[in-house]
């Protein structure tokens, strides 16, 4: 109970069984949680159990992705109706790509503004996990910011579920501003990764709260893959093009804030910065990895912002246990600033993102198989990409033991433009496309990126087309000729 400093709240404690029946059918529900991190861990689950016996479908709004199997069991219990802006669940993949539930894949930066604007959007009920509750009845949050805020103050009613398993040092390392409507906004005056411009906990409004749950479960733990010869070679691809760019004077060795996605390829990625040249980083980012505690550890990193901390159960461990080593060098803000256009690119961040496939001219997928079935969504990628001082991409040149090449004639669906690239880089090599005309950035990018398998096949492919004329060559007939031969014959090998 000394988590809640608030009296009026303490007749509001409640079973997370009772707190679910808060939840209607036809309801739509923000709730907290930013991969894996800060999400609704008893509560939520709880509606996915009620909904295996009664009719309930809802819209279920997050940051990004929720841990555990709350998302799978949402899905095949029938729960989910529509489902945004991000996930990356099997169970729920699978459902959204047979049509069984409907799924808005967004820029994570859009969904606050979204809500803001449409006012027929109304939340229902949110459920905000917390670390405590201030003496004004605010929820200072746990491992995530994400679009709480918004939630909070969009929502008819509040669910809070007190996490315990935090310790309550992380009270203070978060930085809340709840921005106005265009065209009233303000700026948002961060001038560096460490400003902070806000409050360290969400502003609510008391009498919305219905209900307080306690839980004592962790965050999901991420799993994270060690580095292996393909992310490793692309991490030294990458290390090796910023070396040059501080070397031709365009860069200095602390490089500009960095940005990373998630998964094993891109915390691969910022592991490889441990053994640098480079020193005294700073990123401004989505999600805190393990790798930004090994750069904290290693002294190479000063700082890092972000949406939240999504961290492997060993690290996890390391960090928490020891948390005051690291709470003067983090910040967590709220998605729409931490993914903020403004921010990105007063900054100049250092974008690094992976990608599905990417084509010969710079287009890139990072969100569809075979141009059809969802993996999981774009994400923040699009944010970071179209704002940031550098795009990079990077993928394996190919894999699924040589039958699938991630660079392709024609990126089989377009989450990023040509427009919007800078880098690509592969396990072979990097291409750097800046100010390249299509018919130069396919040239390079075959002959740096491409595997050899698949070389020869490509050029052949960008020869034929580049004789049919055009700015952007192609054979119209042939462009998903390789999509298509996968999925007849289970290879892109012609």
């Amino acid at each position: 109970m000394n988590r809640i400093k608030y009296s009026a709240y303490l007749d509001k404690i409640q079973k997370p069984e009772k707190a679910a029946l808060l939840i209607k059918n036809h309801h739509v529900i923000g709730v907290s949680g930013f991969t894996k991190a800060g999400d609704s861990k008893t509560v939520l689950p709880k509606v996915a159990e009620r909904a295996l016996h009664e009719e309930l479908k809802i819209t279920v709004l997050s940051g990004a992705s929720l841990g555990y199997n709350t998302d799978a069991d949402l899905a095949k219990n029938g729960a989910l109706y529509k489902r945004m802006p991000f996930q990356a669940d099997p169970t729920l993949r699978k459902s959204i790509n047979n049509h069984e539930v409907l799924y808005v894949d967004q820029h994570l930066g859009q969904t606050a503004d979204m809500l803001q604007h449409i006012d027929t959007f109304k939340i229902d009920v949110a459920i905000i996990e917390a670390l405590a509750i201030t003496k004004e009845g605010y929820i200072i949050p746990t491992t995530s910011v994400g679009n709480s805020p918004v939630f909070a103050e969009k929502a008819d009613k509040i669910i809070i579920e007190i996490n315990r398993t935090f310790p309550e040092s992380l009270i203070g390392i978060h930085d809340v501003k709840f921005l106005k409507k265009q065209p009233y906004r303000e700026v948002i005056s961060i001038l560096q990764s460490d400003t902070r411009i806000g409050e360290p906990y969400i502003k609510i409004d008391p009498q919305k709260v219905a209900a307080i749950v306690f839980t004592e479960v962790p965050d999901c733990p991420a799993v994270i893959s060690a580095p292996d010869e393909k992310t490793t070679a692309i991490s030294n691809h990458i290390l090796q093009f910023l070396e040059k760019e501080v070397e031709e004077g365009r860069l200095t060795e602390s490089l500009l804030p960095l940005q990373a996605g998630i998964g094993k390829t891109a915390n691969a990625i910022l592991s490889g910065f441990t053994n640098s040249k480079f020193k005294d980083l700073t990123m401004y980012s989505e999600v805190l990895q393990d790798s930004t505690f090994e750069l904290f550890d290693s002294g190479k990193l000063l700082f890092a912002s972000a949406s939240s901390i999504t961290i492997t159960e060993e690290c996890s461990k390391r960090v928490f246990d020891n948390f005051k080593k690291y709470k003067d060098k983090l910040i967590l803000r709220p998605q729409n600033i931490s993914n903020s256009a403004e921010v990105i690119s007063r900054l100049g961040v250092i974008g690094i993102n992976t990608a599905i496939e990417f084509d010969i001219y710079g287009n890139v997928n990072s969100t569809h198989i075979g141009g059809t079935k969802m993996m999981n969504g774009i994400g923040g990628s699009g944010d970071f990409a179209r704002n940031g001082y550098l795009s990079i991409f990077a993928c394996p040149s190919m894999s699924k033991q040589g039958c699938i090449s991630h660079i392709v004639p024609m990126v089989s669906h377009t989450d990023h433009t040509e427009h919007d690239v800078d880098i690509l880089v592969t396990d072979q090599g990097l291409a750097d496309i800046r100010g390249l005309a299509p018919v130069e950035r396919a040239k390079l990018i075959i002959q740096n990126c491409v595997h050899p398998d698949y070389k020869e096949q490509l050029l052949e492919y960008f020869e034929e087309a580049y004789k049919l004329g055009g700015h952007t060559p192609h054979i119209l007939e042939k462009t998903f000729s390789w999509h298509s031969h996968l999925k007849t014959y289970g290879t892109m090998r012609k």
